[in-house]
């Protein structure tokens, strides 16, 4: 993923043990709620009912609209298929079956530390999380056939790509689903992922700080690790000040 901005804090041994292991429960607990959430919501995320008989299922219902979403898939589906993928630009009809299960992933991103060229670090955010219709290529697995460390699926990498392009689209064609998501206290995004030929992905923030310590913390600690990778850390300062999307509207109708 691309490096996000993110605030720096220096901190002592002490500070860095204790706020990591807070961290880490809290990082559980967050996406533990977020996987039940989701597993709740599951039937309103149903792509057939944005793209109809474009895509494979037990219904043929036909959907008002699903020719401009099937339009404006097969669009941003050409705008990324060719580099790096080298998949062909048009879509075959109907599509596979997209499941309507989400999954969620941690965001990582890669750091470069340090004096020396070439130290890299990856970087998991417990506050952030990429959100994708399930599919049997998650993009570490992609990634893995994009620089061919595994042997290149086509279909399997044609129908990740679509799992995330058909999630970012249903979010723009059924607004009420992002709203939804806000009320639980979630901001959405859609951002773009540079290695994947800024594939668009739908990421999940939520309402807790995050920050990293300098460059030579980050090191000494994966040096001692053996391991080139990082959490970020939560800033347990920032607990006492959780906002409540629905005490905000409401003050903001009530003048001051």
């Amino acid at each position: 993923m691309s490096k996000p901005s993110i605030s720096r804090k220096d901190l002592d041994n002490q500070e860095f043990l204790k706020l990591r292991q807070a961290t880490a429960k809290i990082a559980a607990e967050l996406e533990n709620r977020l996987k039940r959430h989701l597993a709740t919501l599951r039937p309103l995320f149903v792509p057939r009912k944005m793209l109809g008989t474009y895509v494979k299922s037990s219904s043929v219902e036909e959907i008002n609209g699903s020719d401009r979403a099937f339009a404006e898939l097969q669009e941003r589906y050409a705008a990324i298929c060719e580099n790096p993928f080298q998949l062909p630009k048009k879509l075959v009809t109907p599509l596979p079956a997209i499941t309507n299960v989400i999954d969620c992933s941690p965001l990582e991103y890669v750091l470069d530390i340090g004096d020396e060229p070439g130290h890299r670090v990856t970087i998991t955010s417990p506050t952030r999380f990429l959100l994708c219709y399930q599919s049997e290529c998650p993009l570490k697995r992609l990634q893995n056939m994009v620089e061919g460390r595994e042997a290149r699926q086509p279909e399997e990498m044609r129908q990740a790509l679509l799992c995330h392009l058909t999630l970012v689209l249903l979010l723009k064609n059924f607004p009420a689903l992002t709203t939804l998501l806000e009320d639980l206290r979630y901001r959405i995004e859609i951002i773009t992922v540079p290695q994947f030929g800024n594939l668009p992905a739908v990421q999940l923030t939520t309402p807790l700080d995050t920050f990293l310590p300098n460059d030579r913390f980050i090191q000494e600690v994966t040096q001692l690790s053996g391991i080139p990778a990082f959490q970020e850390i939560i800033d347990l300062d920032g607990l006492g000040n959780l906002s409540d999307p629905l005490e905000d509207a409401l003050k903001a109708l009530v003048p001051s």
